[in-house]
């Protein structure tokens, strides 16, 4: 699987810890911050990670700030993504397999770096259902891309 990974100040520690623990599994595209750098701007690197999922460049994305919040409201923008701030394991998984998300966002000073692994490894092994309920409520939310 090919997965995107950015953040800003806030997220960069937890981004290296989760960068080296997927090289292993899969192809890792990195949007950056690429040092740490106080004064950067999470948009600058979650929506480029974001329009690499909206177009399929990667497969799925994980977007990290301070809290996670400011990442998802600017990800969730981009046509086509289906970002949640994420900070628990059964929300990692469920968040794909009934809604189709494909990108995972996470608060670097929230999260730990044992639960952070354990919602990626969760968000990343899961698969959407398919079910005809979870289907009909998407296609309600992509219709609002449309208006």
């Amino acid at each position: 699987m090919k997965i995107g990974i950015a953040a800003d100040h806030g997220g960069f520690p937890l981004k290296q810890v989760i960068a080296s623990l997927l090289t292993d599994q899969h192809e890792i595209i990195d949007f950056g911050a690429f040092t740490l750098d106080s004064d950067d701007d999470y948009p600058d690197f979650v929506i480029p990670l974001a329009h690499a999922v909206s177009t399929q460049v990667v497969d799925r994305g994980i977007a990290i700030c301070g809290s996670g919040v400011g990442a998802t409201i600017a990800v969730n923008k981009v046509k086509g993504v289906r970002a949640a701030l994420i900070h628990d394991t059964f929300s990692a998984h469920q968040g794909v397999e009934d809604d189709n998300m494909n990108l995972l966002c996470l608060g670097g000073r929230i999260v730990g770096e044992e639960l952070a692994k354990e919602i990626i490894t969760r968000f990343l092994g899961a698969s959407f259902s398919g079910a005809e309920r979870h289907k009909r409520r998407l296609e309600k939310v992509n219709k609002l891309e449309k208006e």
